[in-house]
């Protein structure tokens, strides 16, 4: 295939992989579950289906040392705190809110990654985070504790940074493992975890939440993050994640679909603002391929 077909292949590919994971929004406003009991059901059926996908397709999930394995360990201990922070920002908030703010992480990644890599850093992706970060400027609310958009926030930009160093961290794993088999091994870290909680959950409420868990462990979970890994082979944590912002629009269309959540005026000039930097950070990677 021609590099600028494949190019433009790596691109629709991680697009795909960001509307897939946008169905986290409105599932998780639909499921009506604790939180941390979401997570640990989202993760015990995903890590299912992973082991019999790995099964099928021989996908090897040996690890070859215990550096590794300490920092699958660690992925999907910075994974299960994301994922439990965003749902909770979900509960405070709608999808649009929780979205948003999550959103953030580009910013984070963007200062963090030259850091921790040890390279240049990038005046124009620091700029077009800057760009995301003047978009979550108009969700703010009051800055009260009392308030539950502003505490939803809160939880959004403490998911930015387990994500933020949690993508860093599989940086240099997804060159040498598997996508697959990198997120089984970190979903199933998250299952061990959260396992304590069954204890705690209605297993009635659990049952009659079946289908959105499954679809949320599929779809999003399965199909979507590993795909997400997989672009990390293709672009840079921070190209990645700044073309990514263009997952609160398709995480706000599906909460004005399914849920009914319409977006406020402000809402939509954040949106917009995000959605800037995605296209300029998309050109801009079309022309560096060029060059």
């Amino acid at each position: 295939m021609p590099q600028k077909n494949q190019h433009l292949v790596n691109i629709l590919q991680l697009n795909l992989a960001v509307m897939l994971i946008s169905t986290s929004g409105a599932l998780g406003r639909y499921i009506s579950l604790h939180p941390v009991f979401t997570i640990f059901y989202r993760c015990v059926l995903a890590v299912i289906v992973f082991y019999f996908f790995c099964k099928w397709q021989k996908i090897s999930l040996k690890v070859d040392n215990k550096r590794d394995l300490l920092k699958m360990i660690l992925g999907g201990i910075l994974m299960g705190g994301h994922w439990i922070t965003y749902f909770y920002s979900l509960q405070y908030s709608s999808v649009a809110i929780a979205l948003l703010s999550l959103f953030t992480y580009p910013v984070i990644t963007a200062f963090l990654e030259p850091i921790l890599f040890k390279i240049k850093f990038n005046k124009v992706h620091i700029g077009l985070g800057l760009l995301v970060l003047a978009g979550i400027y108009f969700l703010s609310p009051e800055f009260d504790l009392e308030n539950d958009y502003f505490i939803a926030i809160i939880f959004g930009i403490a998911s930015a940074v387990f994500y933020s160093f949690r993508n860093l961290l599989m940086k240099r794993e997804v060159e040498r493992y598997n996508g697959t088999a990198l997120m089984f091994y970190q979903i199933l870290v998250v299952a061990i975890c959260l396992f304590p909680s069954t204890f705690f959950s209605d297993f009635d409420l659990v049952l009659d939440n079946w289908k959105p868990l499954l679809l949320l462990a599929v779809l999003t979970t399965c199909i979507g993050h590993t795909l997400f890994l997989k672009s990390f082979r293709n672009f840079s944590i921070t190209a990645a994640s700044i073309m990514s912002s263009i997952q609160p629009v398709y995480g706000i269309i599906l909460g004005v679909i399914f849920l009914n959540e319409i977006p406020g005026f402000n809402t939509i000039i954040g949106g917009l603002l995000i959605l800037s930097a995605v296209i300029i950070e998309s050109l801009l990677s079309i022309r560096n391929n060029k060059a």
